[in-house]
């Protein structure tokens, strides 16, 4: 919703600006605590860490720029479902049959989504490869933070950081600079105190000293609520197809999540 509370400034831009903001906050934070040597990293960790935030967030805001708001925000968030489907072949956890299943109700969503007999623009193609690839980009770097458990969390910042120079010159060289009005300025400011800053520090805690399973069976009700949230600011009606996409992503992500739950002994 802040992202399309931010429409008008192209998307590298304006994840550069929401990570300049996140990145500079993050690191005023770090600093205070005295943790700065956390920015030293071995460069597959910055790898890692920039790949996801940078990859993920030039995708979501391409996705918004070129797909209506609701469809894109639907086949990006995916993402739950395809944490719990990684989970088996990089971490090593079983895959049953209830993930399966799950992963079908959630193509099914897909498909009635972006099917036959939906209509869009020609345009709208575009955004709804770039929402795809958000949810694999996005799986892929939470599940494989597991594996980088190593790196403190302190070093997002310089993630950040990072993220908003890559995003930058990536502006620089393939869009046109647009100068935000007020509403603009704001909305940015907001994505990078929230979205594109305090939240990238929770998530890698919990994905780093938690079940990636058990946070995807969290993650699930964040679509209705991300959904819903974009109607209620005025992008996008109340459809059948979103409502039935919504169900049928949301309750397939939540059977392949409860058949991930870890065993006890």
């Amino acid at each position: 919703m802040l992202a399309r509370f931010s429409a008008g400034i192209p998307a590298l831009q304006l994840t550069a600006m929401a990570f300049a903001i996140g990145g500079a906050a993050s690191l005023t934070v770090v600093m205070a605590r005295g943790q700065i040597g956390a920015l030293r990293q071995p460069p597959l960790a910055w790898v890692h860490g920039v790949g996801g935030l940078f990859g993920y967030h030039a995708l979501y805001f391409t996705a918004l720029a070129f797909a209506p708001a609701v469809e894109a925000n639907l086949l990006n968030y995916l993402w739950p479902l395809l944490i719990v489907l990684f989970s088996a072949p990089i971490l090593g956890l079983k895959l049953r049959a209830a993930h399966l299943l799950g992963a079908g109700m959630g193509f099914a969503g897909c498909v009635v989504i972006v099917g036959p007999g939906a209509s869009f623009p020609a345009s709208a193609t575009l955004g709804f490869l770039a929402a795809a690839g958000c949810a694999v980009t996005w799986a892929l770097y939470s599940v494989t933070s597991k594996r980088m458990a190593a790196v403190p969390t302190d070093a997002v910042a310089g993630f950040c950081l990072a993220s908003a120079l890559l995003a930058g010159l990536a502006h620089l060289m393939f869009e046109s600079t647009v100068m935000p009005s007020g509403r603009q300025w704001l909305g940015a400011a907001l994505l990078g105190l929230g979205p594109v800053g305090a939240a990238f520090f929770l998530w890698d805690v919990g994905m780093k000293r938690g079940d990636p399973r058990l946070l995807g069976t969290l993650a699930y009700g964040v679509p209705v609520a991300s959904t819903l949230l974009l109607i209620s600011g005025g992008d996008g009606a109340l459809s059948w197809r979103v409502v039935v996409a919504t169900a049928l992503v949301s309750t397939g992500g939540w059977i392949a999540a409860q058949a991930g739950r870890p065993e006890t002994a």
